[in-house]
């Protein structure tokens, strides 16, 4: 049976799904890298809301979601931008996500790390983005998670300059309770970071963070480097304080960076593993017992995946991971918070489904054939 996907030149082409999926089982947490999966919001697809409005929630799908990437021995990355901070979800709704996510993470034993920014402010003083960042961190650390200090698009517009960001950054730091991961994510992921650290000039950005690091290495776990730039993550962790991790946050090149090589590695916190979660999980094992060949040769095959979700502009990525969590069952329907299932053209996402169904991601292959001829159909593809 084969199933017709449309082109990007406006024709459609026949495709032959798969009828088996990967066989992967869930596991322990893993010994040789610590790996989070940032995870996806699921919307109440039956509120009365525009894209204006705050975020409806599905809680039980949301949860759900979470204690089948635990399942699997992935930590979740929560209230990050896959869970569209900024792009849907205010900060009311990332902070009960924070508390009932923190919560469930107790319940189950699973590992937890939650976004700390400042979206409750449009703009504001350094002074009010201070205490932005103060209340977040506060939220995450009563929840009892370890916090993941975020770039502000409110210090970025406030900030004159890199001592700016230095001030800032220690305060927070100095009043941490536990050591936190700092992020750097970059403008393609959104553009109102452009000159993140006070500068655009991406070695002066650099000086600037690792002098927020050394002035305080005992409370920084690790960085989360989110700039798609291999090269520059690998000379970026070669110069951290001895003991400071770096997560990986660079979906276009995770393999080879989390693989390392005979100077150090990359840890890993992840957008991509949200769809690739059980997948991922399984190279991870498989890197354990130090098969790094074998770790490459299941991960290395997704790459092409991610790089066509996280495609400019790259901050819709969220659209294919929700629409992949469809089509693999994880929830009922293709809605997401703020309207945002909207972002990516039909092509972009057979695309998508092609490419997953290659790689077995499906649990169930013939629902997720049903749910893309839903789609289609939507779309007037009728054969």
């Amino acid at each position: 049976m084969t199933i017709q996907l449309p082109d990007s030149d406006g024709g459609l082409r026949a495709y032959e799904p798969r009828t088996d999926p990967l066989a992967v089982t869930p596991g322990a947490a893993f010994t040789s890298r610590t790996v989070f999966s940032a995870a996806h919001v699921v919307a109440d697809p039956y509120a009365d809301v525009t894209p204006d409005s705050p975020a409806a929630v599905d809680w039980d799908a949301t949860l759900a979601f979470r204690r089948h990437l635990w399942s699997h021995g992935l930590g979740v990355a929560e209230a990050m931008d896959t869970a569209q901070r900024g792009m849907g979800l205010d900060w009311a709704g990332a902070a009960e996500l924070i508390r009932r996510s923190a919560a469930e993470a107790k319940s189950v034993g699973g590992l937890i790390a939650c976004g700390v920014g400042t979206d409750q402010l449009a703009s504001g003083t350094l002074a009010e983005v201070r205490a932005a960042y103060e209340e977040q961190l506060a939220v995450v650390e009563e929840a009892g998670a370890q916090a993941i200090l975020m770039a502000s698009r409110a210090l970025a517009a406030a900030a004159q300059g890199p001592e700016d960001y230095l001030e800032v950054y220690g305060h927070l730091l100095r009043q941490a309770t536990e050591p936190v991961i700092l992020h750097w994510l970059g403008p393609m992921f959104d553009p109102a970071l452009e000159g993140y650290w006070g500068s655009a000039d991406l070695d002066a950005a650099t000086d600037t963070f690792l002098e927020v690091i050394a002035a305080h290495p005992d409370k920084v776990d690790g960085i989360k480097v989110s700039l798609l730039d291999a090269q520059r993550e690998i000379d970026l962790r070669r110069r951290l304080p001895r003991g400071v991790r770096c997560y990986t946050g660079d979906d276009f090149n995770y393999p080879e960076l989390i693989a390392g090589d005979d100077q150090g590695f990359s840890h890993a916190l992840l957008g991509i593993f949200d769809p690739l979660g059980p997948l991922a999980a399984e190279a991870v094992r498989i890197l354990d017992t130090g098969d790094v060949p074998g770790f490459r040769a299941l991960l290395d095959p997704t790459v092409e995946l991610s790089r066509h979700l996280f495609q400019a502009p790259t901050r819709f990525y969220k659209t294919g991971v929700v629409f992949l969590a469809w089509l693999a069952g994880h929830q009922s329907h293709f809605t997401m918070v703020g309207g945002l299932q909207s972002a990516r053209s039909l092509p972009h996402f057979a695309r998508a489904y092609e490419l997953a169904d290659g790689l077995g991601l499906f649990p169930d292959p013939k629902l997720a054939e049903e749910r893309m001829k839903t789609l289609l159909a939507m779309y007037g593809v009728t054969r």
